[in-house]
């Protein structure tokens, strides 16, 4: 041991290694989690942003959102030659290799997560990080900064050294614990080490948290680490095995799978659209809001993707949640919650950098007050396909839905803020539409196959049809020859490619032909989708082209096409597999909250409707009766 920290007397001070708090790019950065909180990792070895105990508390380390004050936890040798990572496969456990002129070593950094059985025969704590360092060639040298800060880096964190037990933190109601297997010197606000190592030695880290029990701090001899680093990667490989995808794209679905499985709460079945807030759509640009809340339709969607690919405890777990969470408010939906089931917290501005001088930075979420009528459509669709896949809707169940279908009857008339959630505003969204004539047409269709009692059918047959003949009408601009954002408006977005998804027209109708080419003429640049166009302009919304390749495999093009595009899509993941939630057209750079659920959940969508369509199978929304006999506009809700 001695040998190893030959070198820890260099270090004179603290700003010696704060500078090496580097800013990296969005897609530079690696997630790690246990479905409770989560944190990312940088290409150089840093954590840059965690919130513990769960998403979207305050965080410890945030120089993802100021690199001067937000703190961080980096290992890595000082100037690395080459970087290489990946995800162990099939899990969440990740591996960063970094070779120097010298050696190479190897990072791990994990949330560890076990089976129930496993957590009851050993005692474990409930937030913790391990990190695992080894030389594997040669010698290098491995610089270790750990610089923590309370309330997204606006406070210090007095660190205390507790001899054996490893340094100490108090935060707010919370206690943090570093513990490590080698000796680290305080210094200011952080601790610091330089270690000499040679090939086979490994330094281990345990960072926990603890807030209403007892701290556990587990030991970290090499063993028990390794025991445990095992079974974390096992319990993400046999979650990952349960996927039911067997087609060309089964590692990019997987790993988008395991992107969404962090994103869910297990404690309550809630799933958040990103794990981060504020990084920009339009860098040093203001359009910067947090992500860490469950967004109803965004969660309905991944619960839809996930049911496709055969995950039902997860799809349970969140009609429970939905259940919970709407209970006060029933029929009226709101937008956006916590994972506990409560209103968003009000949304306000922190003095913060941000993510290269992009401010403000936003906590707390504005929409949570906005009226989108889409909501109930997506919430609907989602507990038909459900019922579709063969679960069952309790009598519970059925009456919250007959509750939304009711409330549809009474409001589909007004003007909302739709999807894209803008500030200006309300308008009669075209989408907004849609989705309610999708909410009533599956209810129609639970109702026919005997699982949904109670339903005022023939009202919902009358207003879907009303609603049907606004769109096909006042929804069209027969100028353009396209259907437009706005009723009896000419702007176009990306949604629109969504009328055949949800099975209001098919996608090889002649409307939607000549809309789907007035959205590529509009919304299209180096083969990504805008989802609208703004000045200056934001990064093309990525789940949008993921759109376009489903409804090329709908009939809007060809199979081959879909494939085509596809597979161009992939070339914008990062090299662990993520997408943020929009892409940079000049560079390809991912831009917004990193990894966004909503892009994750399109590639999933487009794969399986890709191979569904290749078996001759319906399409996901058309499997009720009703919808597979919808050959034109004229045919829906018969």
């Amino acid at each position: 041991m001695d040998r190893r920290q030959l070198h820890n007397q260099s270090i004179n001070t603290a700003s010696e290694y704060a500078l090496r708090s580097v800013v990296s790019e969005i897609q530079d950065y690696g997630i790690i989690g246990d479905c409770r909180a989560a944190a990312l990792v940088s290409r150089h070895g840093s954590i840059d942003w965690l919130c513990w105990p769960r998403f979207d508390k305050t965080s410890i380390f945030a120089a993802l959102l100021d690199n001067e004050r937000g703190g961080y936890w980096r290992i890595s040798p000082e100037s690395p030659r080459q970087i290489k990572r990946h995800y162990l496969h099939d899990s969440n456990v990740l591996q960063t290799q970094f070779s120097t002129s010298s050696g190479a070593a190897r990072l791990i950094d994990l949330m560890p997560v076990i089976d129930e059985s496993s957590n009851q025969r050993t005692m474990t704590t409930d937030h913790e990080i391990i990190r695992e360092v080894e030389c594997t060639e040669g010698e290098i040298l491995i610089d270790i900064a750990f610089v923590p800060r309370a309330d997204y880096g606006l406070k210090s964190v007095h660190i205390r050294n507790a001899g054996k037990l490893g340094f100490r933190m108090e935060v707010g109601g919370g206690v943090y614990w570093l513990r490590s297997s080698v000796s680290l010197q305080l210094h200011g606000d952080g601790a610091y080490a330089r270690i000499s190592m040679k090939r086979g030695d490994s330094l281990r880290f345990s960072f926990t948290y603890a807030e209403d029990a007892p701290a556990v701090l587990p030991p970290l001899d090499e063993p028990i680490i390794a025991t445990r680093v095992r079974a974390t990667v096992e319990w993400w490989q046999q979650w990952a095995k349960r996927a039911q995808y067997n087609g060309p794209y089964r590692d990019a679905v997987v790993r988008s799978a395991l992107a969404l499985k962090l994103l869910s709460y297990a404690p309550s079945g809630a799933i958040i659209a990103a794990p981060t807030t504020s990084l920009p759509e339009r860098i040093a640009g203001d359009l910067n809001w947090d992500y860490r809340y469950c967004w109803l339709r965004d969660a309905s969607l991944t619960i839809r993707a996930l049911l496709g690919l055969g995950y039902w405890e997860e799809a349970d777990d969140f009609m429970d949640w939905m259940l919970h969470a709407t209970r006060l408010t029933q029929p009226e939906l709101r937008v956006v919650y916590t994972v506990y089931g409560e209103l968003a917290p009000r949304e306000r501005i922190l003095e913060l950098e941000g993510y290269k001088g992009s401010r403000p930075v936003r906590i707390g979420n504005a929409a949570r007050h906005q009226f989108q009528l889409d909501l109930y459509g997506e919430v609907i669709d989602a507990a038909a396909q459900y019922a579709f896949h063969g679960r069952e809707l309790d009598r519970t169940m059925q009456k919250v839905l007959i509750g939304f279908g009711n409330y549809v009857v009474k409001h589909w008339e007004l003007p909302d803020e739709g999807i894209w959630e803008p500030r200006t505003g309300r308008e009669h969204h075209t989408h907004s539409r849609l989705l309610c004539w999708t909410a009533l047409d599956r209810l129609i269709s639970l109702h026919k196959q005997g699982l949904l009692g109670g339903a005022q059918v023939d009202v919902y047959k009358q207003n879907g049809e009303l609603i049907q003949r606004q769109i096909q009408q006042r929804g069209w601009n027969q100028q353009l020859q396209s259907y437009v954002s706005v009723l009896d408006g000419d702007q176009l977005d990306a949604s629109l490619l969504l009328l055949s998804w949800y099975g209001f027209e098919k996608a090889g109708s002649p409307r939607m032909q000549t809309t789907h080419r007035a959205i590529m003429e509009r919304l299209a640049t180096d083969g990504l989708l805008y989802r609208y166009r703004t000045e200056p302009p934001e990064g093309a919304f990525a789940i949008c082209s993921f759109w376009e390749a489903e409804y090329l495999a709908l009939g809007g093009g060809s199979l081959e096409q879909a494939h085509a595009l596809f597979r161009r899509l992939l070339n914008y993941r990062n090299d662990l597999g993520l997408y943020g939630e929009e892409v940079d057209p000049r560079t390809g750079a991912a831009l917004g909250n990193f990894p966004q659920g909503f892009t994750h959940v399109g590639l999933i969508s487009a794969a399986l409707s890709i191979a569904q369509l290749e078996k001759g199978e319906p399409q996901l929304a058309h499997r009720e009766d009703a919808a597979t006999k919808r050959d034109s506009p004229e045919g829906a809700l018969a």
